[in-house]
């Protein structure tokens, strides 16, 4: 199944049946009243969010959704049938946004979560609502109400606590697979992730939380570079940065120089997300003699002016993963007891997630449109040489 995160679709709520002017025909009822019956309510849209789907790929097929119309009232003062609501199922965390106003109308993080996104038209109103004392036999009636048609964009987010970075091969996949059930590909060449891999990481009784295994990043990125920006997105939900540094790259990069390129590149892709904790892996450290080890671990850090939390680990072995995977559990479990005792804490908690979710999504529409702009300018022969070199890049869209 390809892995979409993206998808534009076309709603239409149903329309209200029309209400009817109809008056009483009965034998022994001499002047009959008017008894026409109101239209029926027309069906409602709504976005619900399901776990039995990780795509959105059953929207790039089908790209409009129509719930049913209301049916016309009926003699007797009998009320049209309404019509059933429609559900389009999609994975947890997505965020649906009106692409007419760019409003964010619901953000679906829980299982079951569902979200109202078209209302159906009322139903019209039969001539039985039009009888007083100086029309006794009214034959007005008044139509049904439209129901809303709306032009939705479905962006999905993976939700996991902590999210992988590192540049290709630092060995992201390879830890995943040591800490959780999730069987990410893994080879000895760059780019062998090509889409987000969730696994939940099991410390004990009741004691759990979700990995994310992001696709990795090269220099350029921000500007469309690689895989781009395309599931740089994905860590804006994540709780913490794990940062994987190969010490001892195989093609001799140096270690410091690699880490910068990761840091600039979300800097420059979201400082909002930059700000996020991050805890810096050493990895791959049995691919250093002993006595060389300490002095290359001490002089990465020293470089990069690191302050927070540094580990050391051989994913491939499985050396030092515990210990990061602990401290990750007591840190997340800190934080979330601290945001159901603390009000004020949650809040910022809160009030800071959007922050970084208006500023990703502004980001990623920015790339969108600077893409669609080359695209043009290449079709038309335009020299885009003299633009500037700080302006956004663009977005691969890149579907295995």
């Amino acid at each position: 199944m390809r892995f979409i995160d993206e998808a534009v679709v076309t709603v239409k709520a149903g329309d209200g049946g029309n209400g009817i002017a109809s008056f009483r025909r009965e034998k022994y009822v001499p002047r009959g009243g008017p008894d026409g019956g109101d239209g029926g309510k027309g069906g409602d849209v709504y976005v619900i969010a399901e776990d039995n789907t990780n795509t959105l790929v059953d929207y790039r097929y089908t790209r409009r959704y129509d719930a049913k119309r209301g049916e016309n009232g009926q003699s007797k003062n009998c009320s049209g049938k309404g019509s059933e609501d429609i559900y389009l199922p999609v994975p947890v965390g997505t965020t649906v946004v009106d692409t007419e106003t760019d409003e964010v109308l619901g953000d679906l993080i829980e299982i079951g979560q569902t979200l109202l996104v078209a209302k159906g038209g009322d139903g019209g109103l039969g001539n039985t609502h039009f009888k007083s004392s100086t029309n006794q036999a009214p034959r007005k009636a008044t139509s049904g109400f439209e129901g809303e048609l709306k032009v939705l964009k479905f962006e999905l987010k993976v939700v996991a606590d902590v999210g992988l970075i590192g540049l290709p091969n630092a060995g992201k996949s390879t830890f995943i697979r040591q800490v959780s059930a999730a069987r990410p590909k893994v080879a000895d060449y760059p780019f062998t992730t090509l889409v987000p891999n969730l696994g939940v990481v099991d410390i004990g009784r009741h004691r759990s939380f979700v990995m994310a295994d992001i696709p990795g990043l090269i220099e350029g990125a921000s500007e469309g570079a690689g895989l781009g920006i395309r599931f740089l997105k994905h860590v804006a939900r994540t709780r913490r940065l794990l940062h994987l540094v190969d010490v001892k790259p195989v093609d001799g990069s140096d270690p410091v120089e690699n880490a910068r390129v990761i840091l600039n590149e979300l800097e420059r892709f979201s400082p909002e997300l930059a700000n996020l904790p991050q805890i810096l892996v050493l990895n791959k450290i049995d691919q250093v003699n002993d006595e060389d080890l300490n002095a290359l671990c001490t002089h990465i850090v020293a470089e990069l002016g690191w302050t927070g939390m540094v580990f050391r680990t051989a994913t491939l072995t499985g050396e030092g993963v515990d210990a990061v995977k602990y401290h990750l559990m007591n840190d997340i479990e800190l934080e979330r007891e601290r945001e159901i005792e603390d009000p004020i804490f949650a809040e910022a908690q809160k009030e800071r997630f959007e922050r970084l979710e208006a500023e990703v999504r502004l980001n990623t529409e920015a790339q969108r449109e600077a893409y669609r702009a080359a695209r043009k300018a290449a079709r038309e022969g335009l020299d885009l040489s003299d633009l500037d070199d700080d302006d956004d890049g663009v977005e691969v869209m890149y579907v295995p």
